[in-house]
């Protein structure tokens, strides 16, 4: 069947159209049709709250897919061994950790941390209800005692008398307490629990102690000072990153197993709730003037971004094959048809 007259020009409209669309889209007109639509999509999106724009319902369901799913995907894997390459071959020009985090930030970091002494306090105390905490505190402070022993003993040799003295009071406290050995087994069982608890006990007030120093924090500042004054470079130790790459690996296993669980997605979904709550009655114009970005940066950023993305397109064919796929039916239609025969 010859083809009409009405759809050889609805052929010939298309074409013209495809064309057009095209040449917009290339070129220096590129960065003029990009700045266009983005300003008209932001003026239009800007007359609307952002509770009216999207559903938060469809946004938790995105949420959480995306905590369930992405964490675990490969692309997420190559990235946590791309952040490992970059810690290991570490920056291109060496610098000072100095140059990137500044002293009087972390000396705000620091007292801050040291103020939380209190809190953990109550969370140490927690740790007395813990039987195998108990008995590695009971070795923990038995070792200081011992080396505490040791160190005097080695400067009471360096006095005449002394040292000798010294081993015999050692000896004879040794030898009281092995006589009553036997008679002691009950009691020290019995009372084990509590004396791990008294070990625990005195190790928590050690550590909240040595944190409440004024020394501790003049201790961390020159540590730093050390740290911050040493140049950033990567470790060239290829073992070392060998040996690491198991622990990173357990590491985001861990973390994908926690981002997927239904408590984790919930909490997700509250992130969303509280978001909407706080934001949802903002257009998406005062958002962007609350988180500090500038709506005409944010133009000048897609204009330099279309580039790329629209010369690939245009130059493998795919974008006049999508504007076709998309204008052809509107020109086949009958009601094109008949206008046109018309």
């Amino acid at each position: 069947m010859p083809e009409s007259p009405a759809d050889s020009l609805a052929d010939r409209l298309l074409d013209a159209q495809v064309a057009f669309h095209l040449d917009r889209l290339t070129g220096d007109e590129l960065a003029v049709t990009v700045t266009r639509l983005a300003g008209a999509l932001l003026d239009a999106a800007d007359g609307h709250q952002l509770a009216d724009l999207a559903d938060r319902e469809v946004v938790k369901d995105v949420v959480g897919r995306a905590l369930t799913d992405v964490p675990s995907s490969a692309a997420v894997a190559g990235f946590v061994q791309l952040a490992r390459e970059v810690v290991r071959d570490g920056p291109v020009e060496p610098f000072p950790l100095a140059d990137v985090v500044p002293r009087e930030q972390v000396e705000r970091v620091l007292d801050e941390a040291l103020a939380l002494t209190p809190a953990l306090e109550r969370a140490l105390e927690r740790l007395t209800a813990s039987p195998m905490v108990g008995a590695m505190a009971t070795r923990f402070m038995g070792r200081i005692v011992s080396e505490a022993l040791a160190a005097n003993q080695a400067v009471a040799d360096r006095v005449p008398g002394l040292g000798s003295l010294l081993s015999f009071g050692t000896r004879a406290a040794a030898g009281v307490v092995g006589a009553a050995d036997k008679q002691l087994d009950g009691l020290l069982a019995d009372t084990a629990g509590k004396g791990g608890t008294l070990a625990v006990r005195r190790m928590n007030r050690i550590v909240v102690d040595t944190l409440r120093d004024p020394t501790t924090r003049e201790a961390v500042l020159q540590v730093w000072d050390l740290v911050a004054a040493e140049p950033v470079r990567g470790f060239d130790d290829h073992d070392s990153d060998d040996d690491s790459a198991g622990v990173v690996d357990a590491v985001h296993d861990l973390v994908v197993s926690i981002l997927a669980h239904p408590h984790t997605v919930g909490l997700g979904h509250a992130v969303v709730d509280g978001f909407f709550d706080a934001f949802g009655g903002y257009t998406p114009g005062e958002l962007l003037a609350e988180l500090d970005l500038d709506r005409a940066d944010l133009v000048a950023d897609l204009v330099r971004l279309a580039p790329g993305v629209v010369g690939a397109l245009v130059e493998s064919g795919d974008l006049e094959r999508l504007l076709r796929a998309e204008l052809a039916p509107f020109y086949a239609s009958d009601v094109v048809a008949g206008l046109l025969a018309g």
